[in-house]
């Protein structure tokens, strides 16, 4: 595994984007090739093995958040590998516009003090037989920090019924940390297929003990095992 190339991460930059920089640091780190995009570009770069659309405030959270990036050019592209089975993970901004695309069940709406959060948050780990939770082990608690004031995850009674029975609930937040009221304590949720992956924390701020924890490594090294293994089935 040490000789094999890194894998290709496309990491989006919509306008307001501002996070994208620490989650090309992140993902570098961890040992991906990770390749900064204007949202503008019509095609992903080549050899591209996952996706991430990283938090901010695109397009200044006008109507709402994600509203209007999932009509920026590159994600027709996003969809498109989606579509075919590439990994595509959204943190924060960028899962809030992955539901606005209809790519990921629910949406995000305000959170419920109507203020702005910014924490370290306990997490608590539902499913690991995922490309973005593989290093984690099942109810494992891992501690990311949030910052949103539009982080409340919702779905009604049928929607969350329909997420239980096939396990797309993928991150909660641990017992009475909920900072943003989210249905059923959700942080995180995946697809139907599973390659498809948003949370509101950021791992990406959370990969190097002295930020105060490294668990975010967790998510985002699974990610660069995942996109390896996706990259080298390709060649």
């Amino acid at each position: 595994m040490t000789d094999a190339p890194a894998p290709r991460i496309a990491v989006v930059v919509f306008p307001g984007s501002n996070d994208d920089r620490d989650a090309v640091l992140a993902l570098t780190s961890l040992g991906a090739d990770a390749q900064r995009v204007w949202h503008d570009d019509p095609v992903l770069p080549g050899g591209t093995s996952a996706v991430l659309l990283p938090g901010g405030f695109s397009y200044g959270d006008y109507l709402r958040c994600g509203a209007i990036a999932r009509f920026s050019p590159i994600m027709r592209a996003v969809e498109q590998f989606a579509a075919e089975g590439g990994l595509v993970l959204g943190i924060c901004n960028g899962f809030q516009i992955l539901t606005e695309a209809g790519l990921l069940p629910g949406v995000l709406r305000q959170n419920e003090s109507l203020s702005f959060v910014c924490r370290d948050v306990p997490l608590v780990v539902a499913r690991t037989d995922t490309p973005f939770t593989s290093r984690c082990d099942a109810g494992q608690r891992l501690v990311v920090p949030v910052k949103n004031g539009e982080g409340c995850w919702f779905g009604g009674p049928e929607l969350v019924a329909e997420l239980e029975a096939n396990d797309q609930i993928v991150l909660r937040y641990a017992a009475g940390a909920n900072p943003s009221g989210a249905v059923g304590d959700v942080a995180g949720v995946c697809n139907a297929a599973g390659n498809v992956f948003g949370l509101m924390p950021h791992p990406e701020h959370a990969v190097d003990p002295l930020l105060g924890s490294a668990d975010g490594a967790f998510i985002l090294g699974s990610l660069v095992d995942a996109a390896r293994l996706s990259g080298a089935a390709l060649v």
